[in-house]
């Protein structure tokens, strides 16, 4: 039966995109990507293929291109205003924190108006049931630890800000016409690689990321990597003043999508979960365990902090592992092994000539 369930992937060629397409031929789910490669490369699809001898149907297309969207589900059409595409996972939008600052406009296009458009295709086609891509920068800075799916939500940024603004969209439409089914998934810090070290992330240009840019100082890319504060004794006990942070393997994250599908297809209605492991780990214990992993010494310094930077955040995840049956299993050791294995094997990312 799963061989004819149909999922299509936005951004399923970026790095949390490309993880979970995996995971989705390795279940037995057919998938349609649609990204625009705009921070990604049609290679991380093709090595997917690889990996799990699979076929993807690709489409490089913006979201925001409705007509072009809408003739990717009409390809998939199999009666009156019926889709055979089952559900989507709505991965695609840009995603850094500081850029977003610097051009807000193109946030707010991307990330909003990209999700309008496959709505409304999504609707158009009888297709309702929704996976979307949120993040844990919704909680703000939170009063108390751990994160819980009930916390109130503020943000501080353009880029968090465009993902409450769709999580507000979406509690709107499922108000609105209870048949969506819509999982919320908000991520905490997804790091890590493939095991085969054929995929992983391989952002454009300096990378916004801690652990991309720990791996790219480890192969020489970059000199040096900044801790930005060790100042952080608070009462979230960061044991040696560096950044706490609720870091989860890329693998065990897509596993979550993974999960979250057939929930919605048993009519779930609108459900929000935490992804993350339950337990922080600071800046200057990953910096070790990658030194570990990797057999380098990594050159840092200690920089000031960054404005609305926070202390610590981690989730309670135990409403994922009650209501869909999953658990982050990977450990740090796994997340900087696997990044190791990826980036010493491909230096320069999916570039040709690594």
């Amino acid at each position: 039966m799963r061989e004819s369930i149909k999922v299509v992937v936005t951004g399923g060629a970026g790095y949390i995109g490309s993880h979970t397409c995996l995971e989705l031929l390795k279940e037995g789910y057919e998938v349609v990507v649609v990204d625009n490669l705009a921070n990604s490369s049609s290679e991380s699809i093709k090595r997917v293929q690889e990996i799990a001898n699979k076929k993807i149907e690709f489409h490089q297309v913006d979201v925001r291109d409705r007509e072009k969207l809408s003739a990717i589900f009409n390809e998939h059409k199999k009666g009156e205003n019926k889709s055979s595409i089952k559900g989507v996972i709505h991965f695609a939008g840009l995603k850094a924190v500081g850029e977003s600052v610097r051009i807000p406009l193109d946030y707010y296009s991307n990330n909003i108006t990209g999700t309008l458009s496959l709505l409304e295709v999504m609707k158009s086609h009888g297709v309702k049931n929704l996976v979307f891509s949120s993040s844990a920068t919704v909680y703000g800075e939170p009063k108390t630890l751990p994160i819980k799916e009930d916390f109130p939500l503020s943000v501080t940024n353009p880029y968090g800000r465009t993902k409450l603004m769709i999580e507000e969209i979406l509690k709107d439409l499922h108000a609105s016409d209870p048949s969506w089914n819509i999982a919320l998934l908000r991520y905490f810090n997804p790091v890590g690689a493939d095991r085969s070290g054929k995929i992983g992330e391989d952002p454009f240009g300096i990378p916004n990321n801690l652990f991309p840019y720990i791996a790219q100082v480890a192969v020489g890319r970059l000199p040096f990597l900044n801790i930005f504060g060790d100042d952080y004794h608070t009462k979230y006990n960061t044991k040696d003043g560096t950044g706490v942070r609720d870091f989860i393997h890329v693998s065990d994250l897509a596993l979550g999508h993974i999960k979250a599908l057939p929930k919605l297809f048993t009519n779930s209605g609108l459900v929000i979960y935490n992804l993350g492991t339950g337990k922080g780990s600071s800046v200057m214990e990953l910096l070790r365990a990658f030194e570990a992993a990797s057999g380098r010494k990594i050159p840092f310094k200690i920089a000031p902090r960054r404005a609305g930077d926070i202390a610590a955040c981690y989730a309670d995840p135990s409403k994922a592992q009650k209501e869909l049956n999953w658990i982050a299993t990977r450990t740090i050791e796994d997340m900087c092994r696997d990044t190791w294995n990826w980036q010493k094997n491909n230096p320069n990312g999916f570039k040709k000539g690594d």
